[in-house]
């Protein structure tokens, strides 16, 4: 089981004029090649997420092994973790409980998308496209109910997907600052059972309820669990409209709907 990072340690020595044994590095000596400032490395230390030097009279070297911690360190902060959870990790990696390489596959598989919706920056003529729209003022109103950010000539589109659902609505009857009021509400909502579902489901998994994969692979098991959440959110969130739908009519809310008349010929 790989439990460290590998990392050329001797084409990292060789960089530089001088030519240092990587198993007997002092601090500075281990700062030039990691790039990582003396201070920085004390701070793991205290942290328990790098191993100490090996003191020799009053003088403290380091090897081959702290700079490939170092290497993971950094991998693992790019990746967004804060230093309490490396250390956790790093732990469980030491005592052979779990393979890095795996966990940073596992790590790229909850990160992926699950919306398939991404920002993207345009042009007011691609704005114009990608809204299925040339109505005067689109843009501008846009950009005052944040869908849009401007940034002089471009434009960055937070969530095309929800654009245009936004502009399916309209051209059914529905201002535009309705629609992006009811994306406020549901992203409030769902991002509140996001959090509960995920909770739930890393605490049964941790208590032993969910039957750990084979190989430990859990990120095919995130993998089937991605479109199996979202057809459940399909689901019962039709099922909640429906019940709700049914309790307003029942209490006459469709009778308040305003109605236009028709025009006289």
């Amino acid at each position: 089981m790989t439990t460290v990072l590998s990392l050329d340690a001797s084409a990292a020595v060789m960089q530089g004029s001088a030519v240092a044994d990587p198993e007997q590095l002092t601090i500075d000596e281990l700062t030039a090649q990691s790039r990582v400032p003396s201070r920085t490395i004390r701070y793991y230390q205290s942290k328990g997420v790098l191993p100490p030097p090996e003191i020799k009279g009053r003088v403290a070297y380091y090897g081959a092994a702290h700079l490939e911690r170092l290497t993971l360190i950094a991998k693992l902060q790019d990746r967004g973790l804060r230093i309490d959870a490396i250390r956790a990790l790093l732990a469980r990696i030491d005592k052979q409980e779990l393979d890095v390489g795996e966990w940073l596959g596992l790590d790229a598989q909850l990160k992926a998308s699950w919306a398939n919706d991404q920002p993207r920056a345009v042009s007011e003529a691609e704005l114009h496209e990608l809204a299925g729209s040339q109505r005067v003022g689109l843009i501008a109103e846009l950009v005052r109910l944040r869908a849009v950010e401007r940034t002089g000539d471009v434009y960055l589109v937070r969530s095309p997907a929800l654009l245009r659902v936004a502009m399916r609505l309209e051209a059914a009857g529905i201002d535009l600052e309705t629609a992006i009021g009811s994306e406020t509400i549901l992203r409030k909502n769902l991002g509140r059972a996001a959090r509960d579902l995920a909770k739930f489901f890393f605490a049964r998994a941790e208590d032993g309820h969910v039957q750990p994969p084979v190989h430990g692979d859990w990120s095919r098991v995130f993998q089937e669990l991605r479109p199996m959440s979202i057809e459940a959110v399909r689901v019962v969130f039709g099922q909640e409209m429906e019940r709700v739908l049914r309790e307003l009519i029942e209490d006459g809310a469709t009778a308040k709907l305003p109605t236009r008349k028709p025009k006289r010929r």
